[in-house]
């Protein structure tokens, strides 16, 4: 009688409760998060693992801020800054001497005119103009260049766009070659290797892969970019640099070379919102040693530099303000 007591008892009490506290809580819907497209490079080049490490700080914090980064490969700094302009991408990795044209309007983007969103965000590494040639090829100096086959850099990267100022600077056109292919970065180390070409340019932060890999298949030396007309090119170019690169990092260079380049930059739009940038900057710089270990180009990162170097675009008002917070500007 008792069980039945009790049994009977529940019942009544399951009856009386409100049909709403039977049926499970809804959760409430998780926002989509927002996206920040960012313009990179070529698999094969350095932008795009910095880009996507770049992006790994950011999206640590996206439970926080709603707010994904996705690192997209390109063809460098040239179309990335025609697809930010266009609204395809919220960010882009740029060379600071492009970044330079875009804003005025002039060299690649000349037709387009001047680029007045154009913000910058922060100077990453330096890099430099890096000439590699076949060991049997002849080439010791950059005048040596002259009616060999020599891969530039492909139209629309940041590596040809400069590459077409030092030729200006030298007196060249392409006709003063035998050939100038347009290879892709990853296709140069084993053009280079087989023989189609005698050398090829890169602007890139070192140690580069596609640099180890023609080392280490063929022999392969790197070649020097200086002298009085690289000197006067470099003394009137806000943008460009003085650059040296390191002996020993690749098999078969064991001394320094001369050469000259540009800085890696980090760019948006005027229109991007200061919440989204703010968020940006502030997973950067808040987790800078952890960046500083996500690749070799990213190993001294300066962060003063960072908020200086190689920026003639205007800063966007996020990180400028962050940058006054931490008393790296005057």
């Amino acid at each position: 009688m008792t069980v039945r007591l009790a049994a009977a008892l529940a019942a009544l009490l399951l009856a009386a409760t409100p049909a709403a506290a039977q049926e499970p809580t809804e959760t409430p819907p998780v926002p989509e998060p927002e996206i920040a497209w960012m313009g990179t490079g070529n698999v094969a080049g350095v932008y795009y693992p910095v880009g996507v490490a770049l992006c790994r700080l950011v999206n640590q914090h996206r439970r926080e801020t709603n707010l994904r980064c996705a690192a997209r490969t390109s063809e460098g700094s040239v179309g990335n800054l025609t697809a930010l302009r266009d609204g395809s991408y919220d960010l882009a990795i740029v060379q600071s001497d492009t970044q330079e044209a875009a804003f005025e309007g002039s060299g690649a983007f000349a037709a387009a005119g001047p680029f007045e969103a154009l913000r910058a965000v922060a100077a990453l590494y330096p890099e430099p103009l890096t000439l590699l040639a076949r060991a049997d090829a002849g080439i010791t100096r950059v005048e040596d260049l002259a009616g060999k086959r020599v891969a530039w850099g492909a139209p629309g990267s940041g590596t040809r766009a400069l590459a077409d100022r030092l030729m200006a600077a030298l007196g060249w056109t392409a006709e003063s070659f035998a050939a100038v292919p347009d290879l892709a970065p990853d296709r140069l180390a084993g053009a280079l290797c087989d023989g189609e070409i005698d050398a090829f340019a890169y602007v890139v932060g070192h140690p580069a892969l596609v640099v180890q890999e023609a080392t280490t298949s063929c022999p392969a030396v790197l070649v020097e970019v200086a002298g009085p007309a690289v000197d006067a090119l470099v003394a009137e170019t806000p943008a460009f640099v003085a650059a040296t690169i390191p002996a020993g990092l690749y098999r078969g260079n064991d001394r320094p070379v001369a050469t000259f380049g540009v800085g890696a930059t980090l760019v948006t739009r005027a229109d991007q919102p200061e919440e989204r940038i703010d968020t940006v900057v502030r997973s950067v710089f808040g987790d800078l040693e952890m960046l500083r270990g996500l690749d070799p180009v990213l190993a001294h990162l300066d962060p003063e530099a960072m908020a200086r170097d190689g920026l003639s675009a205007p800063l966007h008002p996020a990180a400028e303000g962050y940058y006054r917070e931490q008393g790296w500007l005057d």
